[in-house]
């Protein structure tokens, strides 16, 4: 079976084309092509094929083997796949996933994608569509405890779950211990993405994440947006700005007459290969 390994900011995921190839178990394939040094080694698996509603169809397995809603980082990399790879000569596509159809705009150069942005849709708020299993309309600020310290969560789902915390030093948080806990609390039924940011400036934040299934990964765009979105409902960033990851930066525009959240960034191939399947 063929597969490209491509990443967006060090988000690196092993991408299967299922027009040309078949996966029958991805649940099982995304822990072992994940699994390193003795897998590709990645954040999980994803596959591209057809779709009845968009230009193409986008199915995430993170490094466990569970299924995600969306990644931004992987629709970049799917955008640049498509076009590059000769699937489309589109440079406006329709992107169908589990987390709702993304609208993605390349920025093409000499026949190579340098910059994808994705229209993430608008962020979700309230606690049922999250999920959080809280009462009211929002979560902002509410205490968790865990490992013996209270954390104040802001939840925002974009197309999947965040539960952003705010602190004066992300370098400094014990994001595998916490973020660990936080992701399986019984607050959420589906558990959670975990952001941890600091705001630098209105215009700038700096943030490290815990992802859902897969662990502390070097960037994530949908948390990404949930941070931006999170630091504006406090009233500490403005609607766009850039956020700065271990990986490096997305720019994130929160459009105040839409609602809908923007993410631009780039995304990269890293190399081909043939997993020989037992």
């Amino acid at each position: 079976m063929k597969f490209t390994k491509m990443h967006g900011l060090g988000n690196d995921y092993v991408y299967v084309d299922t027009f040309a190839e078949t996966v029958t178990n991805p649940r099982a394939l995304a822990v072992a092509m994940s699994r390193p040094h003795y897998g590709v080694g990645a954040d999980g698996l994803v596959l591209i094929g057809p779709s009845a509603e968009a230009d193409f169809a986008m199915r995430m397995f993170n490094a466990d083997g569970s299924e995600g809603e969306m990644c931004g980082n992987a629709a970049r990399c799917i955008g640049k796949y498509v076009y590059e790879r000769g699937l489309t000569r589109k440079t406006r596509l329709t992107l169908a996933t589990r987390g709702g159809t993304k609208a993605l705009e390349l920025q093409v150069s000499g026949g190579r994608v340098e910059r994808v942005t994705v229209d993430m849709g608008e962020p979700t708020l309230a606690p049922a569509g999250i999920p959080v299993d809280l009462p009211g309309d929002v979560v902002q600020d509410h205490p968790l405890v865990v490992m013996g310290r209270t954390w104040a969560i802001t939840c925002v789902g974009m197309g999947n779950p965040h539960a952003v915390i705010f602190v004066d030093d992300p370098q400094s948080i014990d994001v595998h211990g916490i973020g660990a806990r936080i992701e399986s609390d019984p607050l959420f039924p589906n558990r959670t993405n975990v952001e941890f940011v600091r705001v630098v400036r209105r215009d700038l934040l700096e943030m490290r994440v815990w992802e859902r299934g897969s662990g502390e990964t070097l960037a994530c765009g949908t948390g990404a947006a949930a941070s931006l979105v999170a630091a504006v409902m406090h009233g500490a960033a403005d609607r766009r700005a850039v956020v700065r990851l271990a990986g490096g930066e997305l720019l994130i525009d929160w459009d105040a007459h839409s609602n809908r959240v923007h993410q631009s960034g780039p995304a990269a191939f890293v190399f081909d290969g043939v997993w020989l399947e037992a």
